[in-house]
């Protein structure tokens, strides 16, 4: 049976260096552990940058240099990654999820559905389907999972999995009211389409902002399976039947 995994991790903003020594250590026990797919959260390489300028500044083109030297550096047996990241293309902007293996880039999802905070974003509109381990499975960043349309997208695509990157680092009262709401909203897509969901979320504090995640497993009729503590960084792996 595929074993999935996610990770739940401190955030790291506008420091790929460190973003990237962290992730090396968290990929290597996954792969310790045999997961398959590895999904780390939104904006993770970079940090979720809702200000232009920082977010151009340490934008990667994935045909670039920087972005290839990154490539080269992960591991070349392992599991397939799902990582979120800043990327540019012709001048544009995308919140963007990469999917790896092997030291390569397989493709990419664009988040659809942008905040107003993500203006500056360009919206992506597509929704491929990959596999790792024998399980196909489609991406929803964070906010596109609020739309039924975003992971009727991936259903139809053929997957029985919806990945999740989220970052919810929001001032406290916001991150109070949110706190229980986020596996709710995300069960109504399993049901309304019967796809698994895994999904991978920051957590820590920044300044007046804290983030408690969830990173869980919830099954096609939106039951929670498997999740991590809110309040600790942490690897989840879970054996999909």
């Amino acid at each position: 049976m595929p074993r999935i995994a996610a990770a739940q991790t401190p955030e790291f903003r506008e420091d790929v260096e460190a973003a990237l020594a962290y992730a090396l250590t968290v990929i290597a026990e996954a792969t310790a552990q045999g997961a398959d797919l590895l999904v780390f959260p939104e904006g993770y390489l970079q940090g979720y940058l809702t200000q232009e300028a920082p977010a151009r500044r340490h934008a990667l083109n994935l045909t670039g240099e920087a972005f290839t030297d990154i490539l080269a550096r992960l591991p070349k047996t392992g599991p397939t990654l799902v990582m979120g990241l800043i990327e540019e293309e012709g001048g544009a902007l995308h919140n963007t999820a990469a999917v790896t293996c092997a030291g390569k880039l397989l493709g990419r999802y664009r988040k659809t559905h942008l905040l107003a905070g993500e203006a500056f974003f360009t919206p992506g509109t597509d929704g491929p389907a990959f596999e790792a381990g024998g399980v196909r499975f489609g991406i929803n960043i964070c906010y596109d999972t609020n739309f039924p349309q975003a992971a009727a997208k991936i259903a139809e695509a053929g997957a029985t999995l919806l990945v999740c990157p989220a970052n919810n680092m929001m001032k406290y009262a916001t991150a109070e009211h949110w706190r229980d709401r986020h596996n709710p909203a995300r069960a109504e897509r399993c049901r309304e389409t019967g796809l698994w969901l895994i999904s991978s979320d920051v957590t820590g504090q920044r300044g007046d902002r804290i983030a408690w995640g969830p990173t869980a497993v919830l099954n096609p009729q939106g039951e929670v399976v498997a999740q991590l503590p809110l309040d600790q960084p942490g690897l989840l792996v879970f054996e999909m039947p």
